[in-house]
């Protein structure tokens, strides 16, 4: 055999081997992650049977399921863990995620508004409803929300900051700044917020920052 057909030879072991490495490390990172997945499903199934009114577990559980696709035991295991915790809103906003997924959008928009008529009784309930949407990237609900939270506090520091990054998260940068100015009108003692400002280029004053530097400026 001549040395080009030896060399070439050595190619052709050379990726069998690599092939088969590959193939072997694909299966084995999808042997763990299913493993894990497993493992936490067993692990969620325990504390469920140690203390079935663990809110939480039910919740948990009910998203290995969905994304198992196994729809019917995610809405079960959502359901439980609302009954339980009726402001849990991640699972209020996971069982609208789970009948947008499955195509049934009727669905999701009675679960939607059912749980945005349980939040209705406060600002701060309204916009943890809100992040709980926006985990799921259900943005329509969770400006639905945001509109909800302010006709209850039209007022609120607080719900303007909230609404600010979210569209910060948005790169919405216009509605971020207009929100995070208003909510520094309404209480400028929030030095976060007038940290945003300034990545916005916006000039605010924090109360107090002038009188601190005139005082270490007099004492030098």
């Amino acid at each position: 055999m001549s040395r080009i057909s030896q060399f070439t030879a050595f190619l052709a072991v050379l990726a069998l081997l690599l092939t088969g490495c590959n193939e072997s490390n694909n299966k084995s990172g999808q042997s763990v992650g299913v493993v894990d997945t497993e493992q936490r499903k067993a692990d969620l199934l325990r504390q469920i049977d140690t203390r079935y009114e663990n809110p939480r577990a039910h919740y948990e559980l009910g998203r290995i399921y969905h994304t198992d696709g196994l729809w019917s035991k995610a809405e079960t295991a959502y359901r439980v863990a609302v009954s339980f915790d009726p402001i849990l809103w991640d699972a209020e906003a996971a069982l609208v995620k789970l009948f947008q997924d499955k195509g049934d959008l009727l669905k999701a928009r009675n679960s939607a508004q059912n749980a945005m008529d349980r939040a209705s009784y406060s600002a701060a309930a309204s916009l943890g409803l809100a992040k709980a949407f926006q985990k799921e990237y259900l943005d329509e609900y969770a400006l639905k929300c945001h509109s909800q939270a302010l006709s209850l506090a039209p007022d609120s520091a607080e719900v303007y900051k909230h609404i600010g990054y979210y569209y910060l998260s948005k790169r919405d940068l216009g509605r971020a700044e207009a929100n995070l100015k208003r909510s520094f009108e309404l209480n400028p003692y929030q030095p976060e917020v007038a940290g945003e400002l300034g990545r916005l280029g916006v000039i605010v004053e924090v109360p107090g920052v002038k009188e601190q530097q005139a005082a270490a400026t007099g004492s030098k």
